[in-house]
């Protein structure tokens, strides 16, 4: 069978041609293009052919990327493929501003394929990882295979981390038993992680946020976007905000939020849920926002038959949801631990949703009340988290152990981190310094602030309500 295709590549002043090395056919039965080295010459007819299928030895992350072929061998992304052959047959001419066209029959297109980081190798982050490892493979046009995901490395059993991951393809510490995909990499090194990433998904617990942000700080590429996938927010003095809108000041790339109903080990294990994408917008936009181009970025990297991801023109609501929402769970896990039942949590959870609403218009303007109440980001995410999740665990410990969640976080979370007692600590600092405009404040928030820090009992959660 032969499989043929042309590319026709526009570099301007620059000269570039193909290196003649093997090519790999994917499972889609899209062909990968071997990487391109600078002829210097001003322009570059090259012709080559291969009859066998293999994988490409290198990486790359460039504008010349994928092409489409006319036919379509059953076949394997992997070196040991057992498509019976293939052949292609490329003229490609080539002269910087690359403009790649791939010629299908009598089509063409304009290809560019997004080079995915995960930023986080997590409970969350792994889970995540997983889900973008498979549609990186169903859609070959728009990204590169290989998902990188960035691990902070430590010991598991002997071994480093990362070398674990990249032996067994999960994660055993974070996220055991579930298969992250064979395209993921785990990378210890943050640079190499980033290097040539152009989709960054950012989600590591919010203490340790500074601190990578300043080490990611000039080694991301400038036409980068990121996606955040952090719970919490960033308090200082009088002023407030969130981890996406932090992302796309100090690195100065487009920034999306991701957040709802989702315990992460259920979302990669296959089970139905849904989230929630907030995507930048211009000011008085009123357009379809699924045509937004971070929009068509993220969408498809996270979008599948079992997560359903909605999107909406509000990247701070989504976020702030998923930071106040752990304040909620933390309050509802104290009702557990107190014993009182349904009607008492129900409560709390129709209380709290007030109250993240309300915080969230008073002090973002721009957030939108639908985020809240329409979306799995609000009041799904509120439920779920409030019935399952490691803040309302470790908040019913609390009560029923007596000990403090400082001490409870070592001994269930196994080097996960809590965010919802961090984050009502946060928000008091931020009302104390501020004020608030709301007719009796926010009691729920305060409460839970004042039994975490202040050593409060958990029966005086109702006591201002």
């Amino acid at each position: 069978m032969r499989n043929r295709a042309v590319i026709v590549a526009d570099f301007g002043q620059h000269a570039f041609s193909t290196t003649a090395r093997p090519l790999a056919l994917s499972r889609s039965g899209r062909l990968f293009v071997p990487e391109y080295i600078n002829s210097q010459r001003k322009s570059s007819t090259i012709s080559f052919r291969h009859s066998r299928p293999t994988a490409v030895p290198n990486r790359f992350s460039g504008p010349l990327t994928s092409l489409a072929k006319n036919t379509r061998p059953k076949g394997q992304f992997h070196p040991k493929s057992n498509i019976a052959s293939t052949a292609a047959s490329f003229s490609t001419t080539m002269s910087s501003n690359a403009s790649v066209n791939v010629i299908q029959g009598d089509s063409m297109q304009s290809e560019r394929r997004e080079k995915v980081a995960i930023i986080g190798s997590g409970n969350w982050g792994s889970a995540i990882a997983s889900v973008a490892a498979k549609n990186a493979l169903a859609r070959p046009q728009q990204f590169q295979p290989e998902i990188v995901m960035w691990v902070f490395e430590e010991d598991y059993q002997g071994k480093p981390l990362s070398q674990v991951i990249n032996e067994t393809h999960m994660n055993p510490k974070y996220l055991p038993d579930i298969p992250l995909g064979e395209n993921v990499i785990a990378e210890p090194d943050l640079a190499k992680a980033l290097n040539g990433a152009t989709a960054l998904v950012i989600v590591f617990p919010h203490q340790f946020f500074h601190d990578i942000l300043k080490q990611m700080a000039g080694k991301v590429e400038k036409c980068a976007k990121a996606v955040s996938l952090i719970k919490g927010v960033d308090v200082r003095g009088q002023t407030i905000r969130t981890y996406a809108t932090i992302i796309r000041e100090e690195l100065g790339i487009s920034c999306s939020s991701l957040s709802g109903a989702n315990i992460a080990t259920e979302v990669a294990q296959g089970k139905f849920s849904e989230s929630t994408l907030g995507v930048p917008t211009p000011e008085g936009f009123d357009g379809d926002v699924d045509q937004v181009s971070d929009a068509q970025l993220w969408k498809p990297l996270f979008d599948t038959r079992t997560f359903r991801i909605s999107v909406v023109p509000d990247v701070e609501g989504v976020g702030l949801c998923g930071a106040l929402k752990n304040i909620v769970a933390v309050a509802a896990g104290l009702i557990d631990g107190l014993g009182w039942g349904s009607n008492s949590k129900a409560a709390i959870m129709r209380i709290g949703m007030n109250e993240v609403k309300d915080f969230c218009l008073e002090y973002f303007p721009t957030t939108k009340a639908a985020t809240f109440l329409e979306e799995s980001c609000g009041i799904a995410d509120i439920i779920t988290s409030s019935l399952g999740g490691r803040n309302r665990q470790v908040a019913e410990a609390m009560v029923k152990q007596g000990k403090r969640f400082h001490q409870l976080e070592i001994e269930m979370l196994k080097g996960q981190k809590l965010q919802g007692p961090e984050t009502a600590l946060h928000v008091h600092e931020f009302l104390e310094a501020r004020g608030t405009q709301r007719p009796g404040g926010y009691p729920l928030f305060e409460a839970v602030w004042k039994i975490c820090y202040e050593n409060d009992t958990p029966a005086n959660i109702i006591a201002k309500l």
